[in-house]
Order: C-alpha cells, then structure tokens, then sequence
C-alpha cells in the first residue's frame, strides 16, 4: 500500500507563488505514475498536472506556463511549483498515484485511473 501526503497549501496573493509537496511512504514512487489534482468548492476533481515514472510529464491547459511538476526519486516526494497564481486557482489539491503496469499514461488527466490518494491541501489564492 502507498501512502501519500500533502504539505504547502495556505494563502498567497494573486500573482504569487506557492509550491506543494506530496510525500510517498509504502513504496518507491519510481514504481509509480503521479499526478496532481485539483478540486474548488462545487465543482468536480480535475487533472492539474501527471509524471509517467520514466518521466514524462502532462499539463493541464489551464496551468501550462504557470505550474510545473516534478519528482524527487531520492526523496520519494513529488512537488508542484505554482506560479502568476489566480484566483481561481483556489481548490484543494490532491496528489495520486498507480502503478505504472496498471495504467495507460494517455489516461493521465482522468481520476479514476489513480489507485492511491492523499488527504488534499488547500490553497487559497487571494485577490
């Protein structure tokens, strides 16, 4: 079993930069696909970011040029740098993982692919 957890999230200024972590015990994640997502109040969980284990990394359109991922092997931890943050950037983010034998990476943006979740962070980006 995988677990992963969420570190980062709080409030920033429109316009701002903030970086997440996701923390991966159980496992090395190198064994894994990763992705972050993203979910506000009422609306549904959305793809933000996905890294195939052999590095590939998939970007939303909303967040290409703002945000980039990226995985720490080392230290089993992947992150999400976010940059020129708006306001409706506000959600909480979750990161995810699967085994890379169980998924096919063009499937990256859908949730339902990812096997293992986290609690979520929440970032609040204010206006």
């Amino acid at each position: 079993i995988l677990y992963l957890v969420e570190s980062g999230g709080g409030l920033a200024q429109s316009g701002g930069s903030q970086r997440l972590s996701c923390t991966v015990s159980g496992s090395r994640v190198s064994r894994f696909n990763m992705a972050w997502f993203l979910q506000a109040v009422g609306k549904e969980r959305e793809a933000v970011a996905g890294i195939h284990s052999e590095g590939s990394i998939k970007y939303a359109d909303s967040v290409k040029s703002r945000f980039t991922a990226s995985l720490d092997n080392s230290a089993n931890t992947l992150y999400l740098e976010m940059t020129s943050l708006k306001s409706e950037d506000t959600a909480t983010y979750y990161c995810a993982a699967v085994l890379t034998l169980d998924t096919d990476f063009r499937n990256w943006a859908d949730d339902y692919e990812y096997t293992y979740w986290g609690q979520g962070t929440q970032v609040t980006v204010a206006s």
